[in-house]
């Protein structure tokens, strides 16, 4: 007979962690084995890594997933491997073949074709993806064998730098690092390009080193994380507020602050401004998100009085 498993018991958990995914892992897979080693009651992450994807994958938990929003919107950045000469069913190293051509193009045949997708593009979501078409995944049709009409998106590419080349020899190959808006595919990009040149090409590695202002140097390994204790867990769990940059502060006294967390418009010599985060001075705790118009702050996301407490107790455990 099999032992009875330990139900976990679950505790609230407020903030973000910084998970830096590991490869052949679905984002899904590495969010619920977080959550389940804070033994988190609610959590969800910012925006989803391909299992070859590895890097910056920002963990929300409890409150935090209120503003998760705000990441799956942030610009992106990731440094990837481009092998030319083989295209693949996938765009990535896991697809079946598909062509092999050879490689004759110079650095500045690179440099140029490179140059042509800076900027705003359209790009057509690619079979293998996690977009969705009448609440299906497209890799569940692809992997069915069955193609299904997408429409382009445009996107922005901010920036891509070369990082390396190695055009002689069996595996010619080119390391990138890209810049970029949300929802860019940057296997469809790698394949564009690889197109671009003449002679086709794949992903054989890709990392997110920045989402949003969280870069991978802060981020945290899983295997690092199963050898902590539960403690040293919670120290890797930032508060709320982080996930807030760029949010014009506004500090209410205790009074203005029950009553902007009840809902309540409040009036004061503040600036307009559309996105703000508000915190009670004391003790100094976030109550939520708004904006200001005419001199008067308009609650938007709210945290509940719970939620309020509960991070606060967090923040002095750590």
């Amino acid at each position: 007979m099999h032992a009875p498993r330990t139900r976990v018991q679950r505790r609230p958990v407020h903030g973000v962690l910084l998970l830096d995914k590991p490869l052949g892992w679905s984002s899904n897979q590495a969010l619920q084995k977080v959550k389940w080693l804070l033994r988190a009651e609610k959590a969800g992450h910012t925006g989803t890594l391909d299992p070859l994807a590895t890097g910056v994958l920002p963990i929300c938990f409890g409150a935090a997933t209120k503003f998760s929003q705000l990441h799956l919107d942030a610009d992106k950045a990731y440094a990837t491997t481009l092998r030319l000469g083989i295209k693949t069913s996938t765009a990535d190293a896991e697809g079946e073949v598909l062509a092999e051509r050879p490689v004759h193009v110079t650095a500045a045949e690179v440099e140029a074709a490179v140059g042509q997708f800076v900027g705003s593009i359209e790009q057509m979501p690619p079979m293998h993806s996690a977009l969705k078409k009448d609440g299906k995944a497209l890799y569940e049709y692809a992997r069915a064998g069955v193609e299904v009409e997408r429409t382009a998106r445009k996107v922005q590419i901010r920036r891509i730098d070369i990082l390396a080349l190695r055009l002689e020899g069996a595996t010619p190959s080119v390391d990138l690092e890209v810049h970029c808006s949300k929802g860019t595919y940057i296997r469809t990009l790698g394949e564009d390009i690889g197109e671009a040149l003449g002679c086709g090409a794949h992903l054989s590695a890709l990392r997110r080193i920045r989402s949003g202002d969280f870069a991978d140097r802060d981020c945290v390994s899983l295997q690092s994380l199963e050898a902590m204790d539960e403690a040293q867990r919670l120290q890797h769990v930032l508060p709320v507020e982080r996930l807030l940059g760029g949010f014009d502060p506004v500090t209410l006294d205790s009074e203005n602050a029950a009553r902007f967390l009840s809902g309540m418009r409040r009036r004061g010599g503040w600036p307009n401004a559309e996105r703000v985060a508000v915190f009670a001075e004391s003790p100094r705790a976030l109550l939520g998100t708004g904006h200001v118009q005419g001199g008067e702050l308009i609650p938007q996301r709210l945290l509940s009085p719970p939620e309020v407490s509960a991070a606060l107790a967090q923040q002095n455990l750590n």
